[in-house]
Parts: structure tokens; sequence; C-alpha cells
């Protein structure tokens, strides 16, 4: 079972994890092998790392507490980050965190949700409603990625 709970201090390096195997393992996919490295690079700085997890306060799935994926909402309706770990795909994690995003949300009234969504997790967003406002070209690592805004109104 899922459980869904806020983040704590020393939480980042397995976030870390988290992110840089799901996008090597999975959005391998749907970008080239350059672009997954310059997206999740081999030498990021622990410090900035813990310090952006921070900044974004997500929220943390676990399976028999083990972390297993994380996601945010900001004051905004913001989902800056979103991932799930490449082991634990299609066992409801993504889906737990998504009504953890709802729930939340609805308590705080926002009602327009939106994200930078990779071509991989865009399949996800809209089994929840989600539409693509529109693409985008991002520049990571000197590389031009293909992503896209997507956003639901509630």
């Amino acid at each position: 079972m899922v459980t869904i709970r806020n983040y704590l201090d020393g939480d980042a390096p397995g976030l870390w994890k988290i992110f840089y195997n799901t996008i090597r393992n999975v959005n391998i996919r749907d970008y080239s092998q350059a672009e997954v490295e310059a997206w999740a690079s081999d030498t990021q700085d622990p410090t900035l790392w813990e310090k952006r997890m921070k900044g974004i306060n997500p929220f943390v799935a676990e399976i028999d507490g083990v972390a297993v994926g994380y996601t945010d909402l900001q004051a905004s309706g913001l989902i800056d980050h979103f991932f799930c770990h490449h082991e634990y795909q299609r066992q409801g994690v993504g889906g737990a965190l998504m009504e953890h995003i709802f729930t939340t949300g609805k308590t705080k009234g926002i009602s327009r949700y939106y994200s930078e969504v990779s071509k991989t997790a865009k399949p996800f967003y809209k089994r929840f409603g989600f539409s693509v406002v529109c693409e985008q070209t991002l520049n990571v690592g000197g590389l031009k990625l293909t992503n896209y805004l997507m956003e639901k109104i509630t």
C-alpha cells in the first residue's frame, strides 16, 4: 500500500536517486542518451539538490517504509517535480501522488494545476484530466529538450 508523507530532512539523497534513475531508466524511452545525461547529470551537487528539495517541500510516497516517488504542489498550482521510482512504475504510486496533490490543492483553494511535463509523462497527466497548453523547447546542458506545459482547471 502506498502512503504519502511530507518531506523530512535527510530525504534529499533518496529523492535524488529516484529522480536520476527514473530519468535514466524510464525517460530514455523518449529522449536520447545525451539528453537524459544532461537532464540527470552525474555531477549533481548534493548541497544544491538538498536546497532545491527543501525549496519545493515535496510529498514523498512510500511502500513499506521505502521512498518510491515524490511530487510537490506550489501555492500557484505548479507541480514542479513528479517522479516515481523506476522499479515501482504501474503500481499505483503516481496515482496516489496525483490524488494527494488534488486533495491538498482543494484544501488550499487551488483551481488550476499546471506542470512542465516530459514526453514520457504526458499520457499519465492526460489520464488525470490535464491538457496540453503548448509544446516547449528547453535548453538543458546545451541540448534542446522538448516538454509540454500542461494544465488542469477544476
